[in-house]
């Protein structure tokens, strides 16, 4: 695969460039050493496209998996505490997990874990591979990056997606660049306030 778009939200890509230009070459390296075309076996069900062969979101999914752990990007999860009091909500995101816990204790409500996970990060910069329902891209961007950085895990993001061209042999509701870079940038220069870089890939 190749990179053939990409877009760089509040200077991700410039920050990767200074700081941590070893990973970005990583990064850059994977998604050269997928070969897209292995990855063309799902026969289409659909009825719009009967017997056609696609290209597999688990066969992509894999291939980035392999090459991404092997050198040594890995799962991590951001665990936090919640509850439904708003004001209490506000005083304790920024603290750390045990200190959310007791604080919605002592105010008499009930504390309820969750966590965000993202599946790639090294020395703070976290991948999301996103090959499967469009809906997905939005939890990445405004959810799960902007967890990781506020909470201080990563200073940028980087969410790869496939362009127009690869969707279009993929099988329906699948994401696609042009569509999430608009979405992004009808934001405003400032939302997510996460540094970002946007990549869209295609055989």
């Amino acid at each position: 695969m190749e990179i053939k778009a990409r877009y760089s939200h509040l200077n991700g890509e410039e920050y990767l460039l200074v700081h941590r230009k070893q990973l970005w070459n990583e990064i850059q390296a994977v998604i050269k050493e997928v070969d897209a075309f292995s990855c063309r076996t799902k026969v289409s069900r659909e009825r719009t496209m009967p017997g056609r062969l696609l290209f597999s979101p688990t066969d992509m999914n894999r291939a980035f998996y392999a090459g991404l752990t092997r050198l040594g990007w890995g799962e991590r999860r951001n665990t936090f505490w919640v509850t439904d009091d708003e004001k209490v909500l506000r005083g304790v995101y920024a603290l750390p997990e045990n200190d959310q816990k007791r604080i919605i204790e002592e105010a008499g409500l009930t504390p309820i874990m969750s966590y965000n996970q993202t599946d790639f990060v090294k020395d703070r910069v976290a991948v999301e591979v996103q090959f499967g329902k469009y809906a997905f891209v939005a939890h990445d961007l405004f959810v799960k990056h902007l967890s990781f950085y506020v909470s201080d895990i990563i200073d940028v993001g980087i969410e790869i997606l496939p362009m127009k061209e690869l969707e279009r042999d993929m099988s329906s509701g699948v994401p696609y660049y042009e569509r999430d870079l608009l979405n992004v940038l009808r934001q405003g220069r400032g939302v997510p306030a996460v540094p970002l870089v946007l990549l869209g890939v295609a055989p």
